[in-house]
């Protein structure tokens, strides 16, 4: 009796700890981050809490996307993970998890959503959920990481999608305003990714990737990140003359694209680590506040 109720408590230890190391595979916290953008853009598409029959399974299906990419770029990045020490934990170089599974897995999760979209939403938001994972595993990851200093520049775009997924998901169709919201994602990556390659410069250096420290240098880099920046305050902006977002978010952009350029000169000025992770922090919490103000700001108007 006390041998089984042994085997029982190891055997849901051991699925606990499975599910746990999938889970890691799919990059929970940047999933999180992407599903919030896309609701974000729901409700500003729908003009409002969107109907919960299309909500959820967008959700869903976006998860998934987002998840089977993420698995799948950790597949084919295994050998430099092995060697950075940031990655070399992950579940695949730690060998809590074969490659084939973790690819099958990434499939999988790729086939769940196009599944879940078209049969529950609509086929175009279906296309667009699978164009934005194979944007991000085969131009980003295959072609452009390993390869050219331009990989963020280019491959940031695939974080960028799962806004045109919410926009298409509530119309059927894409407008000036999702690629507004679309531009808004993809000048925003270079300086949050840069911030971070600033931090590991080493382990990049090492598995030989072309990041932008590691091509032109950090002080070059520190300076790229403020002009993407300035870039970025300016079309957050944009909202305002084309009239679909109010007062209350233009004046919160204003704030935040402030704090965010402030940031970036410090970055300049002390050019150390500690102001590289206080830039990356910042830009972490600054796409989830403007776009949680974009939430309120669509919701009281």
């Amino acid at each position: 009796m006390g041998t089984s109720i042994q085997s029982v408590e190891i055997g849901k230890f051991n699925l606990r700890a499975l599910v746990k190391t999938y889970l890691e595979l799919t990059k929970l916290r940047i999933v999180l981050l992407l599903l919030f953008t896309t609701v974000t853009t729901m409700v500003i598409a729908a003009g409002g809490i969107p109907k919960l029959d299309i909500l959820i399974p967008t959700l869903i299906g976006g998860a998934f996307a987002a998840a089977g990419a993420s698995a799948i770029n950790q597949y084919i990045d295994r050998d430099m993970d092995a060697m950075m020490s940031r990655t070399a934990r992950r579940p695949i170089p730690s060998g809590r998890v074969a490659p084939l599974n973790a690819l099958l897995f990434g499939m999988g999760l790729l086939a769940w959503s196009v599944l879940v979209l078209a049969m529950w939403v609509n086929w175009f938001t279906a296309v667009l959920a699978l164009f934005g994972g194979l944007y991000y595993v085969i131009l980003y990851t295959l072609i452009l990481k390993r390869n050219t200093v331009v990989n963020i520049l280019i491959g940031g775009g695939a974080g960028a999608v799962p806004v045109l997924v919410g926009w298409a998901a509530v119309t059927g169709t894409l407008s000036f305003q999702a690629f507004i919201l679309f531009a808004i994602i993809f000048y925003w990556t270079p300086p949050h990714s840069w911030a971070l390659a600033l931090l590991v410069n080493k382990d990049y250096t090492l598995a030989n990737v072309p990041m932008m420290p590691v091509a032109h240098g950090e002080e070059a880099t520190r300076r790229q990140i403020l002009l993407y920046s300035v870039q970025l305050v300016l079309i957050t902006l944009l909202p305002l003359p084309f009239k679909f977002l109010g007062s209350i978010y233009i004046v919160a952009a204003i704030v935040l694209g402030a704090g965010m350029i402030y940031t970036a000169i410090k970055l300049i000025q002390k050019a150390d680590g500690a102001a590289a992770r206080t830039m990356y922090k910042y830009t972490t919490s600054y796409l989830a506040f403007l776009f949680l103000v974009m939430i309120v700001d669509r919701l009281i108007h």
